[in-house]
């Protein structure tokens, strides 16, 4: 993926960044291209031309693509990893793609789990990190400010554990009505299979 120079980018972990030059350097006898981009914190970090998808480097989601996000931010699903160290695998894998939609998950997941219980401290910083990288791009795409889109970025993810909440209560009524139905057949079923032999005793 080529870039030039004034695109808005992507660097995974790192959030948005600009391109400012497109330059050539030769580090220890090697020569090649660089794009260096000037981050939202001031930074200034340089990228390989020929690493670019080594590294996950991508352009900035479009206009179209923020209310997708918003309505996956608050569709309810949210992927649930009991176990401590694959959970932080997983959303450590996610974190390194580059992907919004991805962060968007470990966003997701992190929120909820941190609603019932205490985060440890690489969790915090992984939840805060994926608020972050996701606020910080979508109040760049939208040219709203950061405190406007984090409330809305709230908004959607309460919105996304009341659904949650819903879904489990309906599920758990559904399994609740089946089970007493199965048992009502049983028992009918039971019923019908002793009459004849009652009816035997009596006569």
């Amino acid at each position: 993926m080529a870039f030039e120079i004034g695109d808005k980018v992507i660097y995974p972990n790192h959030g948005l960044g600009i391109v400012e030059r497109i330059e050539t350097k030769t580090i220890m006898g090697t020569t090649c291209g660089f794009y260096q981009l000037r981050m939202a914190n001031e930074t200034t970090v340089f990228v390989p031309v020929d690493n670019v998808d080594g590294v996950g480097l991508r352009r900035a989601i479009t206009d179209d693509e923020t209310e997708r996000l918003f309505s996956l931010l608050g569709d309810g699903k949210i992927e649930s990893h009991q176990n401590w160290k694959g959970r932080f695998k997983d959303n450590s894998d996610r974190m390194r793609t580059g992907s919004i939609y991805d962060v968007v998950e470990v966003l997701k997941s992190l929120s909820h789990l941190a609603k019932s219980k205490s985060l440890s401290f690489r969790e915090k910083r992984m939840l805060d990190r994926a608020k972050f990288l996701v606020v910080s791009e979508i109040s760049e795409v939208m040219g709203e400010k950061v405190v406007v889109i984090d409330e809305r970025v709230e908004q959607a993810l309460e919105r996304c554990f009341s659904t949650k909440a819903r879904n489990i209560s309906r599920s758990v009524a559904a399994k609740a009505t089946r089970a007493k139905t199965a048992a009502t057949a049983t028992a009918a079923a039971t019923a019908v299979a002793a009459a004849p032999r009652r009816a035997a005793r009596a006569s």
